[in-house]
């Protein structure tokens, strides 16, 4: 399963990823969604000699999938089986700080969904899960069959910006016990007057209902703040989302934390104090080739949005007394050991 895993994943703007995270010789990265660890593994390439990385990843499954993968770079490669929600003790945990780059590759992978006893398709029949880590304790199954109508519509229209989100939901309810992805979607394309276009027209419910169980949009901007407080000076961020809800939180945090001042234009003068911790490498966000669509169409809707690491005045300040480590990569990243494989 894991030989079959690692093929079916396709590393999305790989290219893209190690220049936007300026990979180099020595140095110290995170990978916050390792998956089938195509991105970390060849980000540990680039990084030859003395680079080091830690990959992080929710799922179990995915995790031994990446250690296989990882396993021929011994102790460079460090994987914990956690949510990114949890990066900056990770990080602390593990003395692994300050880094040098830091990448999100967002969504749900290629390997999840061909694994059909995980819920996260509606291609073939399988119970309503759809959890990143089997500890987590809320599925699909209890949404769909103990939420209210009303609160099971705001999920629906909310992360899955489902214009009949309440036909769905009323439906939904009606239609209860509801208990595989087929009768799932099938319950949603009846709602919908079924199938038209290209998309099936379950997908923005399994989307929104994939996002709520797992709170990906809350845990995203968690984590997003975590990683800029991790980055040594001129460290790199790099965030590729799939849909809007995810890009939006992403160039929210991005030019809110790109800016000195984040008062309301109203207020006339400044009360407060925000300085800005990165600066915007690209201004706009960044696309697949025309190419890389076609080799990968799960890659169409990608975007790609890279930040680097400032230095503030009060971080300055410190730097001078020598309390604060920024900018450490070769020397420190490749002397320090770690145990490998988490």
């Amino acid at each position: 399963m894991n030989n079959s895993a690692s093929q079916l994943h396709i590393p999305v703007m790989l290219d893209e990823v190690i220049s936007g995270l300026k990979v180099e010789a020595g140095g110290r990265y995170v990978d916050c969604t390792v998956g089938a660890a195509g991105h970390s593994e060849e980000i540990l390439k680039a990084s030859e000699p003395g680079g080091q990385l830690l990959g992080i990843e929710a799922d179990p499954q995915a995790v031994e999938v990446a250690r296989n993968r990882l396993e021929k770079f011994g102790s460079s490669a460090l994987l914990v089986n956690e949510n990114f929600s949890n990066l900056e003790s990770i990080c602390i945990e593990r003395n692994y700080l300050p880094v040098s780059g830091i990448l999100f590759d967002l969504g749900i992978s290629s390997m999840q969904l061909s694994q059909a006893g995980r819920g996260f398709s509606f291609q073939s029949d399988a119970d309503l899960d759809m959890r990143f880590s089997p500890e987590q304790e809320l599925t699909v199954y209890e949404i769909v069959n103990n939420y209210d109508e009303a609160e099971i519509a705001r999920i629906i229209y909310k992360y899955g910006e489902e214009p009949a989100s309440r036909r769905i939901a009323r439906n939904i309810v009606k239609s209860r016990p509801v208990k595989t992805t087929v009768e799932l979607a099938g319950v949603v394309e009846k709602s919908k007057g079924g199938r038209r276009g290209r998309i099936h027209p379950a997908t923005r419910t399994f989307q929104a209902f994939r996002i709520a169980v797992n709170k990906e949009l809350e845990n995203l901007e968690t984590a997003i703040r975590q990683a800029i407080n991790l980055l040594g000076y001129t460290g790199r961020l790099v965030i590729i989302s799939y849909h809007s809800l995810e890009d939006r939180i992403v160039k929210r945090i991005l030019q809110e934390e790109s800016r000195d001042c984040i008062c309301p234009s109203s207020s006339p003068v400044c009360t407060c104090n925000h300085r800005a911790r990165v600066k915007l490498v690209n201004k706009k966000v960044i696309t697949p080739s025309v190419q890389e669509t076609r080799l990968n169409p799960r890659s169409r809707s990608a975007r790609m949005r890279i930040a680097e690491r400032l230095m503030t005045p009060s971080e300055s300040s410190l730097n001078s007394a020598g309390l604060f480590l920024v900018g450490l990569t070769g020397c420190l990243a490749g002397a320090a050991g770690f145990i490998n494989f988490n």
